[in-house]
């Protein structure tokens, strides 16, 4: 029994060992390859640096904001950013009128607050004022070069595959309209002037000027992303840089490592061998708490790093209620077995009630927070979740295997 003990506890920490070296390096098996979790979870806008822009709907008498113009802005306005290739932008309503909208790695501030702003009411009007075509009557547009008719030099132009009704209206536009100017407006501003040299009866046709292939690119995305239903005000526009942004995670990170490493001393030094069986299960739990935030693709935070911390300091938390009650058990003469399945029992309630308080309070900062608040939320039920299981379950099994070891029966080694 004495050696099944040794080989199960030595089994234990080298599983955990395994799993941690795996969380930092990762690991190659042949083909199969396990990237290090750090490459895994997503950084947030204030780790890695980007822009934050706070918009707000101006309202206009004939045609109030509401919440489902709101609702179809966030949602217009996400079209177009993932247009311009930002990865996790964050997107929260803030209020009636407002939007909060997280740009991470962003580099040109101004062209995504120009992209993001734009009304995008696009429109094609004949001489005499008529509108002929809307942005509603285009089915695809997308940025390509196209050979100058007079020159035959390649430029940059959108080309426009218009809807089956938009191709009837355009082609009986361009039938009235031969020899005659048809302008292109957006946002009330001409892009183009083309005149109209036949008919076009095929339902396509291009923008063309004096614009390079990105602004193109930006002209196409805002005309298929379709027009904003509100008129939007850029109240704030903050910018972080990725050096900042870096700083502060190396700064999160040194502190956490700090604080880690003087709990894990604490541990030992003030509870013996019980503490050292808490700082075991206590790597155990990061290295949950680092998978679960990896498989889940959650973007961490400044106060996702705070929540983890914080599920740090309950994990020990319960531990200490433990080995507290273990000790008050040693000391009233129960053996160490009876001690130890005593202790435990007498701790569980009190470890329950503590995490489950706190875990409802954290599910109420997911639902109603947004942002960062949300990015805590997760982190700290996360982390709620893997203590309780790493002090009720693993510490558990623990303490009982290396109790089984007579080396280690001494009750002054558990504090007694």
């Amino acid at each position: 029994m004495n050696s099944k003990n040794i080989v199960k506890l030595l089994a234990i920490v080298a599983l955990i060992g395994i799993l941690s070296y795996v969380a930092a390096y990762g690991l190659q098996l042949g083909k199969y390859e396990v990237i290090p979790v750090k490459n895994l979870i997503k950084l947030g806008l204030d780790l890695r640096g980007g822009a934050e822009v706070v918009l707000e709907a101006q309202d206009n008498p004939n045609d109030p904001v509401t919440d489902e113009k709101i609702e179809r802005a966030i949602a217009t306005i996400r079209e177009r950013i993932d247009s311009l290739g930002v990865t996790e932008p964050t997107i929260t309503r803030q209020g009636a009128k407002r939007i909060r909208i997280g740009l991470p790695e962003i580099q040109d501030t101004q062209r995504a607050l120009e992209v993001i702003g734009k009304t995008a009411q696009l429109k094609f009007v004949d001489e005499a004022g008529n509108t002929v075509l809307t942005g509603n009557d285009i089915k695809e547009a997308k940025a390509v070069y196209a050979s100058q008719s007079q020159t035959g030099i390649q430029e940059p132009v959108v080309s426009l595959e218009l809807t089956s009704e938009g191709a009837k209206k355009f082609a009986l536009a361009t039938s009235n309209n031969v020899g005659k100017i048809i302008a292109i407006y957006l946002d009330e501003s001409v892009i183009s002037a083309p005149q109209v040299n036949e008919a076009i009866t095929d339902g396509k046709c291009q923008i063309s000027g004096r614009m390079t292939m990105e602004e193109a690119a930006d002209l196409a995305m805002l005309i298929r992303a379709g027009a904003l239903p509100v008129e939007l005000k850029t109240l704030q526009v903050t910018s972080i840089g990725p050096e900042l942004g870096a700083n502060s995670f190396e700064k999160s990170l040194a502190a956490g490592g700090i604080g880690i490493l003087l709990v894990l001393v604490f541990m030992i030094l003030y509870y013996r061998l019980p503490g050292l069986v808490a700082d075991i299960t206590l790597v155990l739990y990061i290295c949950i708490v680092l998978f679960a935030l990896a498989a889940l693709q959650a973007t961490l935070t400044l106060p996702g790093i705070a929540g983890i911390v914080l599920s740090i300091g309950m994990a020990v938390d319960a531990n200490v209620i433990i080995f507290e009650r273990l000790k008050e058990e040693l000391k009233m003469g129960k053996s160490l077995r009876a001690a130890i399945d005593s202790g435990f029992r007498r701790a569980f309630l009190t470890i329950f009630d503590s995490n489950i308080t706190t875990l409802i309070a954290a599910v109420v900062l997911f639902y109603f927070g947004t942002g960062p608040i949300k990015g805590f939320a997760v982190t700290l039920s996360i982390g709620i979740l893997a203590s309780m299981f790493t002090a009720i379950v693993v510490t558990k099994q623990l303490m009982k295997l290396v109790s089984g070891i007579s080396a280690l029966s001494n009750k002054k080694l558990y504090g007694a």
